[in-house]
């Protein structure tokens, strides 16, 4: 039996991944910080199937201890701070956990057992101000947020310790990628939450910042398929995954209350609060070698991933609240 170690294995990706794996015949080990409110929500109904433990991306001895004891064949490091916003407010704990964490698990791989696969969850932000459309895995990076440049750091540490100590170490780099398990701070799940509120009466307006940002947005089940592939190739490559499509805020935005068959401009209200110091306008991914390669292709649409994040967020207000929808909601 394959054994694999996930880091951030209760967010939305850690999340698809445990359950990727498991279907797969995996032994899955998942590590956890220690925090004074523990939130599991996204793996409770796999904690009888997982195996959790407590470590963390600071402190390098309980790396080091946690890879000891678990020994796993595959590592994927998705923790990180990942919230772009809060990369501004808390920069240099952005840079610990999402740079140099990156850095401390490298290290402990190497030092207890350089045959083990590693994973590291870049991002497309690290592309930034774009040099070029579509972006593909040559294309130059320049960051705009802290979040970003420690994204870019964690990406290059592991090429070099590829190239440097021989590891069997690549990096996806990950446009947006969204689901029903989206943390409520990204704009996409706020957008699909605060129209199932409005739908609900809950709520009576949207407030959001740059609606003209476009993004190339997919269906996070179908991006961790990826990162499994690229741990069962032959030798060791990075690889841009994407749709090769995108879409601005506001058709998130339009998509979203046609479901609810509502009209988005009686809602809708900009909060220049929301914009961020150093806007990323454009990202869209060229996904051809990830393709040619590993034969991986996003599947699900925009307009689908949106109508299914926003029947979810129904029926959880609907759950919590004791509210109904009215007529005229697609289902």
């Amino acid at each position: 039996m394959s054994r694999a170690l996930i880091t951030g294995v209760t967010g939305q990706d850690g999340s698809y991944l445990a359950e990727l794996l498991l279907d797969k015949g995996y032994e899955v080990h998942g590590m956890v910080r220690r925090s004074s409110t523990e939130r599991f929500e996204r793996i409770s109904h796999l904690r009888d199937r997982i195996r959790l433990h407590q470590a963390d991306l600071l402190d390098q001895s309980s790396l080091v201890s946690l890879l000891s004891a678990v020994r796993p064949s595959e590592l994927y490091n998705l923790a990180a701070q990942s919230f772009v916003p809060t990369s501004w407010l808390q920069p240099s704990l952005t840079g610990e956990f999402t740079a140099l964490g990156v850095t401390r698990m490298l290290d402990a791989v190497r030092l207890v057992d350089p045959e083990i696969r590693f994973y590291q969850a870049s991002s497309s932000e690290m592309f930034g101000k774009v040099r070029e459309m579509p972006q593909n895995e040559s294309t130059p990076f320049h960051p705009r947020s802290p979040y970003a440049v420690a994204k870019a750091y964690g990406h290059f540490i592991t090429v070099n310790y590829r190239e440097s100590y021989g590891l069997f170490a690549v990096s996806g780099i990950l446009f947006n990628h969204e689901s029903p398990r989206r943390g409520r701070e990204f704009v996409t799940r706020r957008i699909s939450e605060g129209v199932a509120k409005i739908k609900l009466g809950l709520r009576d307006e949207l407030r959001l910042g740059n609606l003209e940002a476009r993004r190339d947005w997919g269906y996070a089940p179908e991006y961790v398929e990826a990162m499994w592939q690229m741990l069962q190739g032959s030798e060791p490559a990075d690889y841009v995954i994407g749709t090769g499509i995108h879409h601005s805020v506001r058709q998130c935005v339009e998509f979203a209350f046609e479901h609810v068959g509502l009209d988005p401009d009686d809602f809708v209200r900009a909060d220049p609060r929301l914009l961020r110091p150093a806007e990323v306008d454009t990202l869209l991914a060229d996904p051809s070698k990830a393709r040619e390669e590993l034969g991986w292709t996003a599947r699900t649409s925009f307009r689908e991933l949106i109508r299914s994040m926003v029947e979810a967020d129904l029926e959880a207000q609907e759950a919590s609240s004791g509210s109904r929808r009215g007529r005229g909601t697609a289902r």
